[in-house]
């Protein structure tokens, strides 16, 4: 058994069995040719199956010397972890080496968040006048009305747009489809889009479903969603650490607040796990120091 051979069926069990997406299985793949790098450098000429939790030890210590950080650290272990759960569902191997292999402690960081105001303001620094604005007006609107990643934005298809039931549907991780409600004004600026803006479009062989389209008439790459929301961000004056995973934390945050129930909220995100969308219950620290200072009985004046 040898290395490139079990890579190889990794891969399959990746694309087949568990229909990852493409950058999740070249994440996978990653953190397994990480360990064969640390093997090759180290000239240890060990199989998958000679691996021992000690070997798998010393190759976080050299992750860890490399100035991996904690958080790309626990992801390694958890590829390497999914790498051997395979071998021992095919019989390749009897012992999980990965058992008692503990990752750095990790705090949960909590998202930056942009206020309804700041939103505003970003949308307010769109150019309307243009082509490019009109789209870019309704893909704003689109991440924070839906909580879209940016894959489910670029990836957005007309055949997918239910607008008069004010609902889309949206394939997110593992190909996953989702139904998810669609604001009033998200409405409005893809309508305008769509039959204003995108019938002027030469559209490509292949993205006559896409919604959104560059100016060759192609699909938006990940990439172009992140410049334009940042340079959005800096023409608003807003100095926050910005991209368009915030509007989707934005999203969450805001209808958390507002008292929306954690499993519908679950649900829109696309979360497999509840815990996943616990993270949205943390409070503004003014909303919360405003709360405690009304409410809280030493808190109030003695009159």
């Amino acid at each position: 058994m040898d290395w490139q051979s079990t890579i190889k069926g990794f891969k399959s069990y990746l694309q087949l069995e568990r229909s990852l997406s493409v950058n999740s299985v070249q994440a996978y793949l990653h953190d397994i040719k990480l360990l064969v790098s640390f093997l090759d450098e180290k000239k240890r000429s060990l199989t998958p199956e000679q691996i021992r939790l000690e070997h798998l030890q010393e190759f976080l210590v050299w992750v860890n010397e490399k100035k991996v950080k904690d958080r790309s650290q626990a992801r390694v272990i958890s590829g390497i972890r999914a790498f051997y759960k395979y071998l021992l569902m095919e019989d390749i191997l009897n012992d999980d080496p990965t058992q008692l292999l503990e990752g750095p402690k990790l705090s949960r960081k909590l998202p930056d968040v942009l206020s309804l105001d700041e939103i505003n303001r970003m949308n307010n620094a769109i150019d309307l006048s243009t082509p490019e604005g009109a789209r870019n007006k309704a893909m704003l609107e689109t991440l924070y009305s839906c909580g879209l990643r940016v894959s489910e934005l670029v990836n957005l298809k007309i055949s997918s747009l239910f607008l008069d039931l004010e609902f889309i549907k949206v394939l997110g991780k593992g190909d996953k489809e989702r139904l998810v409600p669609i604001g009033k004004d998200a409405v409005k600026y893809i309508t305008i889009y769509k039959q204003e803006v995108r019938p002027h479009i030469p559209v490509k062989k292949g993205s006559n479903d896409v919604l959104f389209l560059n100016r060759r008439g192609g699909k938006l790459s990940r990439v172009y969603v992140f410049m334009l929301i940042k340079q959005l961000a800096k023409d608003a004056g807003i100095k926050k650490k910005i991209s368009p995973h915030t509007f989707r934390h934005s999203f969450a945050t805001h209808l958390v607040e507002g008292g929306a129930n954690l499993r519908a909220v679950q649900e829109m995100l696309g979360h497999a796990s509840i815990t996943t969308t616990e993270i949205y219950t943390h409070l503004d620290r003014e909303y919360l120091r405003d709360t405690i200072l009304r409410f809280h009985p030493r808190s109030q004046e003695v009159k």
